[in-house]
């Protein structure tokens, strides 16, 4: 399914998108798996899975730590792309990707976007990659029609804005505040006013991320024009906690992607 065709869905249901973000592999491939058939039957509408990468300069220590994980229990780009065609059999939910340069560059950037066709993906942010400097990954993205997604984040001008706009496909990833990925306690006042300035320069759907954890942050984001939450650090924080009791893991992830999904009606 296409991100066209998911809002136009959840739009008619009156609906925002729930995002999940996982780590693929951690905290080993087969429970990974178990996450990802937990966080669709509990009602994510978009899926956004990491690579593992030993320097990810963009996220938080939750998340570098899933990294650490993930890249110990042997998961490489080969088994990342085995990961999300099996994904595939279980959803046709879009995909999105949430990868840095390195692993795009170390595979070949042709080679990267055709296996992310062949996989089943729907769309790759590069994080750590300007939009001034994206033509080569958007161009080979176009080429195996994969949606290229980049960050917007409150020290975003109106001059780069129109650039991002111009170069995204799919939606554009709103960065709630400046720093790394992590779950926080509360929303800025200048992440709504983003979510307002942004809306003004694109008919793309917006999903907010960076400190998303909480239900009552989904209806703030979203009652500001937000058309999307992506929760990520929260979730691998259950993963992180629950290292050896699996089936207590797939539980509260179960519990607590359902609560968030229901702030999303």
């Amino acid at each position: 399914m296409t991100y066209a065709k998911t809002f136009r869905r959840l739009r008619k249901n009156k609906e925002k998108a729930l995002v999940p973000f996982i780590v693929i592999g951690d905290p080993d491939y087969r429970t990974s798996l178990k996450i990802i058939k937990t966080v669709v039957e509990s009602g994510a509408d978009i899926l956004e899975l990491g690579f593992p990468f030993s320097d990810p300069i963009a996220d938080g220590p939750t998340i570098q730590a899933a990294d650490v994980r993930s890249l110990k229990s042997k998961i490489d780009t080969d088994k990342c792309f085995n990961f999300i065609k099996e994904v595939r059999k279980i959803t046709d939910i879009p995909i999105g990707l949430l990868v840095y340069y390195n692993l795009i560059y170390q595979r070949g950037t042709k080679k990267f976007f055709y296996d992310c066709k062949l996989a089943g993906v729907t769309s790759v942010l590069a994080a750590d990659v300007p939009v001034e400097e994206s033509e080569e990954i958007t161009q080979s993205a176009r080429k195996h029609k994969i949606d290229t997604v980049f960050l917007v984040s409150p020290l975003t001008d109106n001059r780069r804005l129109k650039l991002i706009t111009k170069k995204c496909r799919g939606f554009i990833y709103i960065v709630s505040r400046l720093g790394v990925t992590g779950a926080k306690e509360d929303l800025k006042e200048s992440t709504l006013k983003l979510i307002k300035r942004v809306k003004k320069h694109t008919h793309l759907p917006l999903c907010v991320g960076f400190g998303i954890s909480r239900p009552e942050h989904i209806q703030s984001v979203c009652k500001a024009g937000a058309d999307g939450a992506i929760v990520g650090s929260a979730i691998v924080k259950i993963i992180e906690q629950n290292i050896n009791n699996k089936k207590l893991m797939i539980n509260k992830i179960k519990t607590y992607v359902e609560s968030l999904k229901q702030a999303t009606k």
